[in-house]
């Protein structure tokens, strides 16, 4: 026979814990077997310790019976690749100029080094994640992307938009017991390989599955207003005239206006998150006031 004193600190350490735990049960049974798709990249692919949150968090998704269906970036690593081949990086409106030379080299870091790792990562915390990039089973169809400069029709090369996406591949590994890992690359109708967006691939994907949720995790807390303070819940009918009295200003306009296309196609909500705190993805998800911005019809 065995005896523990019990610390009452400790005790109620554990109490706050279960407190945690019933609080996210509505959630959990809310989402049962629903898809949620998370774009990855930022500040949140560079440090370990975020990175391994973010892991945990999308493992834990799929344990409890939720679909998480990961789209990530890899600017970074492409740009540290570029340098090695000692190829300039250059951007226009935001997006990388990307010629014939680069879009092999894109391809070669998404899909063999960014995409594995993260599968690998996966993998090791217990999930089973499949690495696919949208070459496979021509899971994105896309067409060449023009870009305006000063009003002028832009070519940047190699960058594509998503014509189309094949649920059937991310539904199959989906509604089995795999986590899909899918790297930015599409190819058009000539089997053409383009760089993508890592953005507008989650929201293509997003809005062909009709997911629950879309989840951006970003470099910032969310949308704030003109004090400062973080805006937990923004409606479809409001973005407009928050754009007009210059709520939303800057890079923010166009992520915005892309939560909002989102569920004008049938996402169920997006949410713009700080991907830089730990644990961000279940914070938000599994809180009732979360941790960043909820847009919804």
């Amino acid at each position: 026979m065995e005896f523990i004193e019990r610390d009452p600190q400790y005790l109620e350490t554990l109490i706050k814990k279960a407190n945690i735990l019933t609080e996210a049960l509505p959630y959990i049974r809310k989402l049962n077997k629903k898809r949620i798709v998370i774009k990855y990249g930022g500040n949140a692919m560079l440090n370990d310790d975020i990175k391994k949150a973010v892991i945990q968090d999308i493992t834990l998704l799929k344990f409890i019976g939720l679909n998480p269906i990961v789209v990530h970036g890899g600017g970074p690593d492409i740009s540290a690749a570029l340098k090695a081949y000692n190829i300039e990086s250059k951007f226009i409106n935001g997006l990388r100029v990307t010629e014939k030379d680069t879009v092999g080299i894109a391809q070669m870091v998404l899909v063999g080094k960014t995409n594995k790792e993260l599968v690998s990562l996966l993998n090791h915390e217990g999930g089973k994640a499949i690495g696919l990039c949208g070459i496979d089973g021509s899971l994105l169809k896309c067409k060449k992307m023009y870009t305006e400069v000063d009003g002028v029709k832009t070519d940047i090369g190699y960058v594509g938009e998503v014509t189309k996406v094949n649920t059937k591949i991310i539904e199959m590994l989906n509604d089995d017991e795999y986590i899909p890992v899918i790297a930015p690359i599409g190819v058009d109708e000539e089997g053409n390989s383009y760089n993508i967006n890592a953005d507008s691939v989650a929201e293509a994907v997003a809005e062909a599955l009709h997911a629950e949720k879309l989840m951006y995790l970003t470099d910032v807390e969310g949308v704030k207003n003109a004090d400062g303070e973080l805006i937990y819940k923004i409606h479809l009918d409001e973005i407009d005239k928050m754009i007009e009295d210059g709520t939303i200003t800057g890079g923010m306009i166009p992520k915005i206006n892309s939560c909002k296309k989102a569920i004008k196609n049938g996402v169920g909500k997006v949410h713009i998150i700080d991907g830089r705190l730990l644990h961000s993805i279940l914070l938000e998800i599994f809180t009732d006031t979360g941790i960043g911005t909820m847009i919804t019809e």
